[in-house]
């Protein structure tokens, strides 16, 4: 595919995230009321008033006249279709109506970004091969690195839908139980290994009630965010035992505030690897079920110049959004519109392309060199930022930047 030419000239940039190839989904304001809008170059286009002039009038709607894009993405594929081809016209080089579109264009400089979904729940998965091997031979050395079920199972988590926030927001360094290993006893205190974990975020559109194959899981999916698992390793390693994450995990997911819609990246889509043992027939794949989409991570102290720690690739994954989901369902559990699934750390092959500072690092004991310094996990004040995109014939695919800053934790809340 290449681009797709749009009378709005910063969208044909060749580098730029936002062509009319992508059309990703946010809510925003300018200081106003919060609104859909769709990112065209270097604007934001205001969906909720193009819905409400006409200009896009979709069978069963309004389904834009709430900050929030759950209304749109619970009427499934077909509707997703039929709202990327009205849009695509209306901003097309020459289309007749850019008289009328071009008034609810606003610039992205100025805007505020919000959530762009409301999260119904959140699941966060263990996916990765190459993260899983690196930890587990940290804490069980190489030769029994992945657990017994890993390469037949995408083991995962609930997590906490309620911390999900939007790129841009502050999270605070959290409190909580840390065991060292010469104390017989556990303190009460703020975590000193905080960690990003740099993942990509499937967002659910239609729901479910039952179990789903792969091809139908892979249909539900709306599109797909940046994702920021930030997690306190000193915390997860005294409570994980026996039944996993917890608060160490509760603290904050940052995501990313606009969602890459499925159809903007079926023309990257890849294969998952060769399987090391046959999965069971339920999660086998009819087809690519990844995407080629390039990866980095940046950290950057206060006032400092940013480096960026980290290169990879989604297509480094082991089990794709789509077995995630499926495998999700087969219990019965019902999966809800607004839904999101954490892909997993991903991490590539080599030191430099992996997705969190505990591999990077090797569990603190190797400094990795930054502007000015060094780290081993996040210091007080530090920006991390993720970004990601694809790159087709001619324009690039972006998901904006994930960016969170990590805040001072406050004084201990129990003090008395």
């Amino acid at each position: 595919m290449r681009l797709i030419r749009s009378w709005v000239d910063s969208a044909n940039a060749p580098d730029g995230p936002f062509p009319l190839n992508n059309l990703p989904c946010g809510v925003f304001s300018r200081g106003d009321d919060p609104r859909c809008g769709v990112a065209i170059g270097d604007f934001v286009l205001d969906v909720t008033a193009l819905e409400e002039t006409g200009l896009l009038d979709l069978d069963g709607g309004p389904y834009l006249d709430v900050p929030f894009w759950n209304d749109l993405m619970a009427a499934g594929p077909a509707t997703w279709s039929a709202f990327r081809d009205r849009l695509q016209r209306l901003l097309a080089e020459g289309a007749p109506d850019r008289a009328a579109v071009e008034p609810h264009l606003v610039p992205l400089a100025g805007a505020i970004l919000y959530l762009p979904f409301l999260v119904s729940e959140y699941t966060d998965f263990y996916a990765g091969r190459n993260h899983a091997f690196n930890v587990g031979s940290m804490f069980r050395g190489p030769e029994n690195a992945l657990p017994p079920n890993w390469l037949h199972i995408p083991i995962g988590y609930n997590g906490r839908a309620s911390s999900v926030v939007v790129s841009g927001t502050e999270v605070r360094r959290p409190w909580g139980q840390v065991k060292g290993a010469d104390h017989p006893a556990p303190a009460f205190q703020p975590s000193r290994r905080f960690d990003f974990e740099l993942e990509l975020g499937a967002v659910v559109g239609t729901a479910s009630d039952g179990p789903v194959t792969v091809a139908e899981a892979d249909a539900m999916i709306f599109g797909y965010v940046l994702l920021n698992d930030w997690s306190a390793r000193d915390i997860q390693a005294w409570e994980y035992q026996p039944l996993g994450p917890f608060q160490a995990k509760a603290t904050a997911t940052t995501i990313s505030p606009w969602i890459v819609m499925r159809a903007a990246l079926e023309p990257f889509r890849t294969s998952t690897p060769a399987r090391e043992v046959p999965l069971l027939p339920y999660l086998h794949e009819p087809g690519p079920m990844l995407y080629d989409i390039a990866l980095e991570v940046g950290l950057t102290p206060e006032g400092g110049t940013e480096t960026i720690i980290a290169r990879t690739n989604y297509a480094e994954m082991y089990y794709s959004a789509a077995q995630q989901l499926a495998h999700h369902t087969t219990s019965g559990c019902p999966m809800n519109t607004g839904d999101l699934l954490g892909s997993g750390t991903i991490s590539g092959p080599t030191k430099d392309s992996r997705g969190s500072l505990l591999e990077l690092c090797w569990g603190g004991r190797e400094p990795i060199a930054i502007a000015g310094g060094t780290r081993r996990f996040i210091e007080d004040n530090d920006t991390i930022t993720l970004r990601g995109h694809c790159k087709g014939a001619g324009f690039t695919i972006g998901f904006g930047a994930c960016t969170g800053k990590v805040t001072p934790a406050l004084a201990d809340p129990y003090a008395r």
